[in-house]
């Protein structure tokens, strides 16, 4: 077992910021996916509001209704189009957040199976006769600790994996709607 209490404080410190990196190298990356979002849903907004003035100056303008109408209808089909670009960035930029969730995760987990394995290997080095209990409660509550930090892991992989189907629907739904009829092509 430990040596002394220096050992297992030096391990289990280990162990920690092992933890603390990894939820560091993930909270990084999560913001700046929002950056991304949040400057993609600025620059979408601005375009939005360029084109919706602009087709609103046009319609304006018009001197019959019908043109009027068909100025309308000649800018839906490109604000449809900046619908679907919209979702085909958003889901890039989903995509980049996965990859490198995806990275982060594999890496900090490698690196945490490798501090285990030497804190078991340490423990069980130097084992005094009759002190093998201590020895199996120990080892347990490692292998519950890293089975915690793997499952952290996997729900964090999940729950990317869900926003991004999310944003597959949304995108291809909108691609769908943005198609116009027969009539208006």
């Amino acid at each position: 077992m430990f040596t002394s209490p220096e050992q297992f404080a030096a391990a289990t410190k280990t162990l920690f910021e092992l933890q603390m990196n990894t939820f560091n190298a993930l909270a990084s990356k999560t913001v700046q996916g929002v950056e991304q979002v949040v400057n993609l849903n600025m620059a979408t907004a601005r375009k939005a509001m360029g084109d919706s003035l602009t087709a609103g100056e046009q319609i304006t303008q018009a001197a019959t209704p019908q043109a009027a109408m068909s100025t309308a209808a000649a800018h839906a089909q490109p604000g449809m189009q900046s619908a679907v670009t919209y979702g085909q960035d958003l889901k890039q930029i989903i995509d980049e957040i996965h990859d490198d969730f995806t990275h982060a995760a594999d890496a900090h987990l490698l690196e945490a199976k490798n501090a285990l394995s030497a804190l078991i290997y340490d423990v069980t080095q130097n084992v005094k006769p009759g002190s093998e209990n201590a020895v199996l409660i120990v080892k347990a509550a490692i292998d519950n600790a890293f089975r915690g930090y793997e499952q952290v892991t996997h729900a964090t992989r999940d729950a990317v994996k869900q926003v991004e189907e999310q944003i597959a629907k949304a995108t291809e739904m909108v691609s769908k709607n943005g198609t116009p009829p027969a009539s208006q092509r």
